[in-house]
């Protein structure tokens, strides 16, 4: 698949501060996502919120369970793979606007939980911050009506070499009821193009594979087109099917983990383009979050996972992979430090019931992030 970017030039007033930051790019040693970017480039959006992406068409991300012949479900499979690209990887958002490209560093244990509703029935989503050092986000994205599932985790590191570059580790896995049928599904690494002239885009590489236990399998190779321009992404045309809006709950009557509850002020500092009031904001959260780590340590527990469960193995994703001609760059593309996450639906039902039963999840906070004061809540729940 060959990509290529839309190219948009760094005003004036910012190619100061933004050719500082790519010095110190240049010169940081470990994971850049820890640095911190020039406020014209945070984005007041989580990188925990990424994992709507996979679902903007449930009308895609559901056909697979009402086609009968297993070739055409691998097809139809792909087809909703590739739908998912586009709007993630893309530097527009739908009214041409540039997006900023430095999204938030989840913290440990922060959640996103949405659904969409349309024709499809109810998709259901919820995302959870499992590791932080080093970073790992899980999912899992559910449609009953059609017995569709998605489940996996990733792990990002960022480093420079050149330009920036983002390997996502990690791993999906969709399940159809209907056919007891399982895709093994990696995802693709980024660079970041043009970096030189301040025409900033992601480019997709490397290779994504898509294996199914019918026996079907595909490779999609990304083929870059530069480093310096930067032209724009183009995939399938898939413009004709709207997108499903994503419904989360009202900041209100979110649970203070929750990504747009917790990150609000520093969000609403980003829009209004207020570097001092996203630092300060910011450091509120970092500095609760080494407080709760450090009171954790002294302790000698963990903080706790409130949807997922780490696993030493994953028979499913084991299996799928060792049927793999390429066996070995499948492994590649699927190890990593973060371990192997999987949903717990006995810690999913044990909240649903707590909330039929009217058990409320903390809503005392130390401060109005959100997340301040969640170690002293956490064991009323």
């Amino acid at each position: 698949m060959s990509t290529k970017c839309e190219s948009e030039k760094l005003a004036p007033q910012h190619k100061s501060a933004f050719f500082s930051f790519i010095k110190s790019l240049a010169t940081f040693k470990g994971d850049l996502a820890s640095l911190t970017a020039p406020p014209f480039l945070l984005s007041p959006q989580s990188i925990v919120e990424y994992s709507a992406y996979w679902a903007e068409h449930p009308s895609l991300f559901v056909a697979p369970a009402s086609e009968p012949n297993p070739e055409k479900r691998a097809l139809l499979v792909l087809k909703w793979f590739l739908s998912t690209l586009k709007q993630q990887h893309s530097n527009k958002d739908d009214n041409g606007k540039r997006k900023k490209m430095k999204p938030l560093n989840p913290f440990l244990g922060e959640l996103f939980i949405g659904k969409w509703e349309d024709e499809a029935g109810t998709t259901n989503l919820v995302a959870e911050q499992v590791s932080h050092h080093p970073p790992a986000t899980a999912c899992n994205i559910w449609n009953d009506k059609h017995g569709v599932r998605l489940q996996g985790h990733v792990a990002p590191k960022v480093y420079f070499s050149g330009t920036v570059h983002i390997d996502r580790k990690g791993y999906s896995l969709l399940h159809l009821d209907k056919y007891d049928e399982d895709y093994l599904i990696t995802m693709p690494k980024i660079h970041v193009e043009g970096i030189m002239t301040g025409s900033l885009c992601p480019e997709l590489s490397g290779t994504t594979y898509i294996r199914s236990s019918s026996g079907y399998t595909c490779q999609i190779d990304y083929i870059c087109k530069g480093w310096v321009s930067g032209k724009r992404n183009s995939f399938f045309d898939i413009d004709t099917i709207p997108r499903t809006p994503l419904q989360v709950a009202p900041l209100e009557l979110q649970h203070p983990l929750e990504s747009r509850r917790a990150w609000q002020h520093v969000a609403n500092a980003i829009n209004r383009g207020d570097i001092f009031a996203v630092g300060h904001e910011k450091t509120k959260i970092e500095n609760e979050q080494r407080g709760m780590r450090k009171r954790e340590k002294a302790e000698g527990r963990e903080f706790p996972r409130r949807y997922f469960s780490k696993a030493k193995v994953d028979p499913v994703a084991e299996r799928l992979a060792e049927g793999m001609k390429g066996e070995t760059s499948m492994r590649g593309e699927m190890d990593g430090h973060h371990g192997v996450w999987i949903w717990d639906e006995k810690k999913y039902r044990g909240i649903q019931d707590n909330l039929r039963n009217g058990i409320k999840s903390p809503t005392r906070t130390r401060f109005d992030s959100g997340v301040g004061g969640i170690l002293l809540d956490m064991k009323d729940e």
